[in-house]
């Protein structure tokens, strides 16, 4: 049998029974794209289904977010993850499944918290009843995210999961002992810098007594908004830059401390400022607005800690490819 003609010319031979060849590969991948766009469907609407019933709650946390300052990122933490997800949806999507375990166990655990938080209702304080909700939405939309792509690409897209529980609003009760926990290592960070700088001070808990002025560690001093930023940017960091787990556990634990330092920086900054310049920086721009001046420097007093662990790592593994190659 001779080619025909116009094959021949092209330097190709197809099938004509679409059975083989590069026709079965299109119709298998037609049949993929169908079931992921399917999957797709099927979690938007299970997003939309869920975040139209606790409509409600979602626009207090919206109202919360706006006026509390301490609140400020609960809004911004869905969108950080969505974005944290479309940057890895070809690893995380690569392997897709259907996890009725998981799922299901996430979904009765939602259902049950929701129906807790609507019946205890009385009980509880309105911040916590809130908590409890959006608790309840964030396990809505993992379980929906088991059913329907699995628990392989649940377990490759943890960090975006996990990291949707940061919008779970904190109980007042639980962050009025975040922020006393800020004061508390404020003061010690702004009395040890007094000590380096010379500047003799009484300190008395939350209290300094100098020599012209005395200054107080308030909740608004706490640079808790700040301090959550760090957090959010630490967490980020690890995700993207770090391997190992003990070198993770190292880098946020640096993060912790300089939530503390940087706003230790900060009271002393603006302490000596105000004895030695100007005693209105005490209460100008610089103290209300100058937040993002210290969040900042805090970010990059960070980087090299996260450049020596990079390097740490890199050394292990040029090491391990060394004894590998030398095991050969």
């Amino acid at each position: 049998m001779y080619p025909r003609p116009d094959l021949a010319r092209s330097g190709t031979f197809e099938p004509e029974d679409g059975l083989g060849g590069r026709g079965a590969g299109e119709v298998k991948s037609s049949a993929a794209t169908f079931s992921g766009a399917k999957r797709w469907g099927l979690f938007a609407s299970w997003i939309l289904l869920f975040s139209l019933l606790f409509a409600h709650p979602l626009g207090l946390l919206a109202r919360m977010s706006f006026s509390q300052d301490e609140r400020s990122y609960l809004l911004f933490i869905p969108f950080i993850s969505s974005w944290v997800f479309f940057h890895e949806r070809h690893k995380i999507l690569s392997d897709l499944s259907y996890d009725k375990i998981l799922g299901r166990t996430l979904l009765l655990l939602a259902v049950c918290l929701a129906v807790v938080s609507r019946l205890a209702a009385k009980a509880l304080s309105p911040d916590l009843q809130l908590s409890g909700y959006i608790l309840a939405l964030v396990l809505f939309w993992i379980s929906g995210f088991a059913l329907i792509f699995g628990k392989t690409a649940c377990k490759t897209a943890r960090f975006s999961l996990l990291f949707l529980f940061l919008s779970v609003p904190l109980p007042q009760f639980l962050l009025d002992h975040v922020i006393y926990f800020l004061q508390v290592g404020s003061a010690w960070i702004t009395g040890a810098l007094f000590n380096l700088s010379g500047v003799h001070a009484l300190h008395d808990g939350l209290i300094f007594h100098l020599a012209t002025v005395d200054i107080e560690i308030a909740k608004e001093c706490s640079g808790i908004r700040s301090s959550l930023a760090v957090l959010i940017v630490t967490l980020l960091a690890v995700h993207f830059f770090l391997r190992s787990f003990w070198k993770k556990i190292v880098f946020l634990a640096g993060g912790v401390f300089m939530m503390i330092f940087k706003n230790g920086i900060r009271i002393c900054s603006l302490t000596l400022l105000s004895i030695y310049v100007d005693p209105g920086f005490l209460h100008g721009r610089l103290h209300h607005q100058g937040g993002i001046v210290f969040f900042i420097a805090g970010l990059l007093l960070l980087v090299p800690l996260l450049r020596l662990l990079q390097y740490s790592e890199h050394l292990v593994e040029t090491r391990d490819a060394a004894r590998v190659c030398h095991l050969r």
